[in-house]
């Protein structure tokens, strides 16, 4: 069985407006992740991931690729201790 893990993080770069925070939730739907996402003031879009290891990878490499209109400068991510979430929500 896989370690289970929960990743909160930040996207820099043109990630507002461009359906960024509906990519990350079917990106981690598709790989059986939970969480959310939501955009801050800042410009940026924080999510929270919680998941498989390997699942959690998936999500992240596509974080770094984004929706076809983004640009992403940077993803920062730090790993917590596992946390059960339910679903996912954009927020």
């Amino acid at each position: 069985m896989s370690e289970l893990s929960t990743l909160h993080g930040f996207v820099t770069g043109r990630v507002q407006g461009v359906w960024f925070r509906a990519f990350t939730q079917q990106q981690a739907l598709a790989a059986n992740v939970s969480g959310w996402a939501k955009n801050i003031s800042d410009g940026r879009v924080e999510f929270m991931l919680s998941g498989a290891a390997e699942d959690l990878l998936v999500v992240c490499k596509a974080l770094h690729q984004g929706p076809e209109h983004a640009r992403v400068d940077r993803v920062d991510v730090e790993t917590l201790t596992y946390k059960e979430l339910q679903g996912f929500q954009v927020l």
